[in-house]
């Protein structure tokens, strides 16, 4: 009876009940579909990758190995391989050290103030990398604040450490990179029973024996994992080697496949498809070896994460919380604030002094350089764009996914995430290959315009939405989308009235990411952009490449600006939406 009145009552709202559809043609309609996205996907996001790999071992005598090898002849390729492996390396075992540390001290130690170092650890990762690289260059200039401090300190004066150097780019990557390892070095530490530590203690085995006997090998494949992926972030970070290193003439994968494309000589695509080619092999041999890791670790089932103190420092908390604070401090937060002063300065390298500061640095690049405005134009209709497209083709595959599983449905997410896993300037080259001449004989006109940097960067990014819109379908009970359908709700109202308002603070998530990470990209973009299609990204580099270091700095500050502003109405909503969820 119940029933009854609720599916008349939903007739009356929607006025009729869903009309029932013959089995034969609901399958067919169903397999039609299907096969029209799959064959989408795999234009959209199989095809360039596909077009890449062939064009690498195509030469003028037809499809052979002469391209990797008169690549492989040549002693400065061995050298950009070594280069990249060893910076990549080098690198990861910094963000390694700086991630476990950090999330040990946050999910053991009894210090305060957790919550915010957890937000200052993020910054490094969230602020693009060439914004972070320019703050830190600046920081640590021969007239920089850092240079002033030591000076003031010595009484003589000092030159800092110069960053455009190997060292310097380790350092740059590793702190960059080193939040990758936190986040999954802390849910590992949080999720081993204390109660293992305990039995270790009670056995009369040291509290630092302890640690390294039990607390550490249990917490292995989250530090492992997120090893892996801070490698995999270096292999594929075009940033910080082009800011730094190639003004110090050490090439890397990612640079030098960007000087050739920018080179134009006769060979320089098929070069350039060969170097994709070696940079692909080599992300993809490290997201197999991930793979697999994952695949054989079992993880430790616990009931929740535990967040309550592991390790109390007693007469020496003051000091451990002052000398954390003034890490993260100088990692995260002083180099902007740095650049911050710098991007008032009327000139590069004049002293901080009311006299010297000014706001024609914004004027020029808000209301006089036409460039600028155009470039910042660019980014937020892409990201605008990219993040409504994403948002509705991600969300899709996501139901799909979570609700109704079967290996066509893997398949597409394993190819909308392939763009994502392999390096940026790889995905860029190939987008080039791919619609340059998607068909033989046919050229659509796209390159060189908008319309391919939206594409690369819906391809590219994609996943980010999926994989957000997934978490956020999995914490929806199936039990509610079945009482909709029960109740006789049409699917448009499902969605609008069931699971939207259900999914949105975990849809907002992927929108957020998606949305900061198209508006501040410069890796893909440094491939693809063209006169009039600039983006934030180039005009800041193209700035840094001038020497118009004082114009660069006042765009990289707008960046933050923006992005603090984002993050600010990210947390009021999700605050708001907590509060009514109590009420």
């Amino acid at each position: 009876m119940m029933g009854e009145r609720i599916q008349i009552e939903t007739q009356g709202y929607h006025g009729q009940a869903n009309p029932s559809v013959p089995p034969l043609f609901s399958r067919m309609f169903t397999r039609m579909t299907t096969g029209i996205g799959l064959l989408l996907v795999l234009v959209f996001f199989g095809l360039p990758i596909i077009k890449l790999i062939v064009l690498s071992f195509v030469s003028h005598t037809g499809i052979s190995l002469e391209n990797y090898a008169i690549l492989f002849r040549e002693g400065r390729t061995w050298t950009t391989i070594g280069n990249t492996l060893f910076l990549s390396i080098s690198s990861t075992l910094l963000a390694i050290v700086l991630g476990v540390l950090t999330a040990w001290l946050v999910a053991y130690a009894n210090i305060r103030g957790k919550k915010l170092m957890h937000a200052m650890i993020l910054i490094s990762f969230v602020i693009p990398s060439y914004v972070m690289t320019l703050s830190w260059t600046q920081f640590l200039a021969a007239d920089g604040l850092m240079a002033r401090m030591l000076s003031f300190l010595t009484g003589e004066v000092v030159k800092p450490w110069n960053l455009y150097s190997y060292d310097g780019m380790i350092f740059m990557l590793g702190i960059h990179h080193y939040p990758l390892v936190y986040l999954l070095s802390l849910s590992g530490f949080r999720r081993i029973p204390r109660e293992l530590e305990w039995a270790s203690r009670i056995s009369g085995v040291g509290r630092w024996k302890t640690f390294f006997l039990v607390t550490l090998p249990l917490s292995v494949p989250g530090i492992v994992s997120g090893g892996l992926m801070a490698f995999l972030a270096s292999l594929d970070n075009f940033g910080i080697p082009a800011f730094l290193g190639i003004p110090a003439h050490i090439s890397v994968l990612s640079t030098s496949i960007y000087e050739q494309m920018t080179g134009f000589g006769p060979e320089s695509i098929a070069r350039a498809a060969a170097l994709s080619g070696v940079l692909g092999v080599f992300s993809l041999v490290a997201t197999w070896i991930q793979w697999l890791w994952l695949r054989r670790f079992k993880p430790i089932e616990s009931v929740r994460e535990d967040y309550e103190p592991r390790f109390y420092f007693s007469n020496f908390k003051l000091a451990v919380e002052i000398v954390v604070w003034i890490v993260l401090l100088i990692l995260s937060f002083i180099p902007l604030l740095t650049m911050g002063f710098q991007s008032f300065l009327r000139a590069y390298g004049v002293p901080i002094r009311f006299e010297n500061l000014t706001l024609a640095n914004y004027e020029f690049i808000l209301f006089e350089n036409t460039k600028v405005q155009h470039a910042i134009l660019n980014s937020f209709v892409l990201a605008g764009a990219s993040v409504m497209i994403c948002l509705v083709i991600g969300t899709g595959i996501a139901y799909l996914r979570v609700r109704k599983p079967n290996l066509v449905i893997r398949g597409v997410e394993m190819i909308v995430g392939l763009p994502y896993a392999i390096p940026g300037v790889v995905f860029a080259l190939a987008m080039i290959l791919a619609w340059m001449e998607p068909i033989p004989g046919w050229n659509p006109g796209i390159y060189g315009s908008m319309t391919i940097l939206l594409l690369a960067y819906i391809g590219r990014f994609l996943i980010l939405q999926v994989r957000g819109s997934m978490t956020a379908m999995m914490q929806v009970d199936q039990y509610v989308e079945e009482a909709a359908h029960i109740s006789g709700a049409s699917r448009f109202y499902k969605w609008k009235k069931v699971l939207i308002p259900l999914m949105l603070p975990g849809i907002l998530n992927g929108v957020l990411l998606v949305f900061l990470t198209a508006l501040t990209e410069l890796t893909v973009s440094s491939i693809l952009w063209s006169s009039g299609t600039e983006t934030i990204g180039v005009v800041i580099f193209n700035f840094e490449q001038a020497g118009s270091t004082k114009y660069s700095t006042a765009l990289s500050n707008l960046i933050v600006f923006v992005m603090v502003i984002s993050a600010i109405c990210y947390f009021s909503f999700n605050v708001r939406k907590r509060k009514e969820h109590k009420r």
